[in-house]
């Protein structure tokens, strides 16, 4: 057996580590480690509640509206308060505009230039992938950035900026649309709708939603080939990618968008080919492989968060969360399958969760919310309340906020005491994916979806792009 320490990861938010130990050319344990310790669930012990709207947006600058969306529905619960249809409307477009941007800049930025590397440039497919995706100089990523600024204007006219807005409270928006910015902003996604319809999929984005079966993503590729997603589609096939990085296919969901008449994503666990609710007293945080303190498995309302950077089994900051004592992937693909879109169904019951359905979620993802962005535009009632007063005091002790950020399931966990914060607890998306082994020697997804993969070469790139199908947020993932 051999041994062997990949990192820091670039085109990574964050520090990352991973130690691989290999056997017969082959990756027979894997280990993950988030070496930077934040300590924000620290930072918000002792202080006022709505404290929290200013400080856990800063957790990061990627997501940080998913991080004040979360802030803000645990909020609304512990002053018992529910935002208007307006209110609702306006924070689903912030954040979908978050995660739109993370989407793409995930797809262009983060996990394509991969295939442009100098490794694989004896396949026929590379000379255009490398004009095409190369970083910072390839064809596709002047135009994305173009449209990805247009879209970002919404955060200039609804958030006031981004990131760390304040725009959003407990009683909903603290934005007020008129009838000319409404306009304004129908022309922004227009002009957004008509880059992904020219670049990204080469067809109208209700035909790529409509895609319900492996073969329809291959008569897609047909259709339209000189498409950002069908190129990927190619490469991904000659690679045979739907063979890389299969985890547990335990996939874990909140519930997302919410509207006065449900949410457009609803929460929930996937495993074994079924649909189960979600049981948020069945969520734990395991330390046992943390640099924190504390053995065996906790509800986030009943853990802490207390450095322990001697500890022995210790190799990350990163908690292990846990769903009834299993390990779950969350993400853009586990909010398909919650949502019962045919074409991810399919592709996992014959896959499971991989490289290529992780990639072909987040896609496909773009282009249903872009066309649920304009419904939340034209169900704007602009002479009723965009937000609701909140008390000047708590009605409750404790509350959960959850909600999903690009990058999948995120929630906050408060506890009050004489009025003041006495445990913030936080479960980020990449504290799912990329968590520990816990007290059970369970390893946490990535671990497992990296267990059995060649990777003799010496860039280790079919890692790479395991860990990167993931789209790591670290700065997210350690509090």
């Amino acid at each position: 057996m051999s041994r062997r320490i990949l990192g820091p990861f670039n085109r990574v938010e964050g520090d990352l580590n991973i130690t691989l130990d290999f056997t017969d050319g082959k990756v027979s344990a894997a280990r993950v480690t988030a070496p930077l310790f934040r300590g924000f669930e620290r930072i918000l012990l002792g202080r006022e509640p709505l404290d929290a709207l200013a400080i856990v947006p800063r957790i990061c600058g990627i997501c940080s509206v998913s991080q004040s969306v979360a802030a803000a529905n645990a909020l609304s619960a512990l002053y018992g308060i529910s935002p208007p249809a307006n209110g609702l409307h306006v924070r689903n477009l912030v954040h979908a505009v978050e995660n739109i941007a993370d989407h793409l800049s995930h797809f262009y930025l983060f996990f394509m230039p991969d295939f442009a590397r100098a490794d694989y440039q004896s396949r026929p497919w590379h000379a255009d992938t490398l004009a095409r995706f190369q970083a910072q100089r390839g064809s596709s990523v002047a135009p994305m950035l173009e449209a990805r600024a247009i879209l970002m204007r919404f955060m200039g006219s609804l958030a006031g900026h981004w990131p760390h807005t304040l725009c959003l409270q407990p009683g909903g928006v603290t934005k007020v649309v008129s009838a000319a910015e409404r306009v304004r902003l129908q022309q922004w996604l227009r002009t957004f709708r008509r880059y992904l319809e020219q670049h990204t999929f080469g067809l109208p984005l209700e035909a790529i939603a409509a895609l319900d079966s492996a073969e329809a993503l291959a008569n897609y590729r047909q259709q339209a080939p000189n498409a950002d997603f069908a190129c990927f589609l190619h490469i991904a096939d000659k690679l045979q990618l739907h063979q890389l990085g299969r985890s547990y296919d335990r996939f874990i969901t909140a519930d997302a968008y919410a509207a006065p008449d449900g949410c457009w994503s609803p929460a929930g666990v996937w495993q074994d080919g079924s649909r189960l609710p979600l049981e948020l007293d069945d969520i734990s945080e395991d330390n046992h492989s943390s640099w924190l303190a504390g053995e065996g498995s906790a509800t986030p309302l009943h853990n802490d968060t207390v450095p322990l950077p001697d500890k022995a089994e210790g190799y990350s900051w990163s908690k292990a969360p846990r769903i009834a004592g299993a390990a779950a992937e969350t993400g853009a693909l586990a909010r398909g399958l919650l949502r019962g879109e045919p074409l991810l169904l399919a592709l996992v019951a014959e896959h499971g969760g991989n490289v290529l359905s992780r990639v072909v979620a987040r896609l496909t993802e773009v282009a249903r919310i872009v066309p649920q962005m304009e419904q939340w535009l034209a169900a704007l009632q602009l002479d009723d309340a965009f937000q609701l007063a909140t008390p000047t005091q708590p009605q409750h002790s404790q509350a959960i906020g959850l909600t999903e950020a690009a990058r999948g399931m995120l929630g906050h966990w408060v506890a009050l005491d004489a009025g003041r914060i006495s445990r913030y607890q936080i479960i980020a998306p990449t504290t799912w994916n990329f968590s520990p082994r816990d007290s059970q020697g369970l390893p946490g997804p990535l671990e497992k979806a990296l267990e059995g993969v060649e990777a003799s070469d010496p860039q280790a790139l079919h890692v790479q792009h395991i860990v990167r199908s993931f789209d790591p947020c670290q700065v997210c993932t350690t509090h």
